[in-house]
């Protein structure tokens, strides 16, 4: 990547500060003309098959970044995997979500009614390496103005070039720099059940997915379950199954029941 000038501006304001992802993303929502809620989202690279997100201001973000990573689509699932700018100024219009439909429909719940997801793109495989996505979120719908574009991929890139110039973390250093917390916990709950079940963290986190999905739960919370409240997952050789077992532990609160 060759970040213009105003990225490298960004860049060496917040180095060396705390929470650098709230900040940048503080930045961006305060920099842009017209009202967005700002996400930025780090996957992992391929062998922890795991995104995560490392921040959310803005009353859309949170559950515009939490249902990305509970569901595993969206706009910014489709920005990396694609490596291009997914520019989505109507969530109504189902030519341009065909990849994400249970996502915008959920996201349109949640009054988000535009997404506008920005990778940095660095190197030629994907697979290879960690990718950021800076997603704004929008109450209504409509395109995005090129200045606000322009701007937003500017924070997008100094991001990057912070997460670049950081020294490599040891442990879980890089959840308590870069992290939110609800995500803390979800990487926790991911390394028990790989544990629990000899799975990879990918596998892992897939079963998570598919069991929240059919208890209507977030990841978030199904996490805290596992880790607080020692829920335990049905044996993976079965299949997720329709709900926790007699020595399951408490059952996981419902999606309605928490904030995530």
């Amino acid at each position: 990547m060759t970040a213009r000038p105003d990225a490298v501006a960004l860049a060496a304001r917040f180095t060396g500060q705390d929470q650098p992802g709230l900040r940048i993303g503080t930045a961006c929502r305060t920099a842009l003309h017209n009202a967005y809620s700002v996400g930025l989202t780090l996957a992992a690279d391929a062998a922890l098959a795991q995104r995560v997100s490392l921040c959310a201001v803005g009353p859309l973000a949170r559950k515009g970044e939490e249902l990305q990573i509970s569901l595993g689509e969206g706009p910014c699932v489709q920005a990396l995997s694609q490596r291009a700018q997914v520019l989505v100024a109507d969530l109504d219009d189902p030519a341009t979500t065909r990849h994400w439909p249970v996502y915008a429909q959920q996201a349109k719940a949640h009054r988000i009614r535009a997404a506008f997801a920005l990778p940095v793109l660095n190197g030629t495989d994907p697979a290879q390496q960690a990718g950021l996505v800076l997603t704004l979120y929008r109450h209504c719908p409509g395109p995005m103005s090129d200045a606000d574009l322009q701007a937003a991929q500017d924070h997008a890139d100094a991001a990057d070039l912070l997460l670049l110039a950081a020294p490599v973390p040891a442990g879980d250093d890089l959840a308590h720099a870069w992290l939110l917390p609800t995500d803390a916990v979800v990487h926790q709950a991911i390394g028990m059940i790989s544990y629990r079940h000899s799975l990879t963290t990918g596998q892992a986190l897939a079963l998570m997915r598919a069991h929240g999905h059919t208890q209507a739960t977030t990841l978030t919370a199904l996490a805290r379950a596992i880790v607080d409240d020692h829920f335990t997952l049905p044996d993976s050789g079965s299949g997720p199954g329709p709900g926790p077992g007699p020595d399951s532990g408490p059952d996981p609160p419902r999606s309605g029941t928490t904030d995530g």
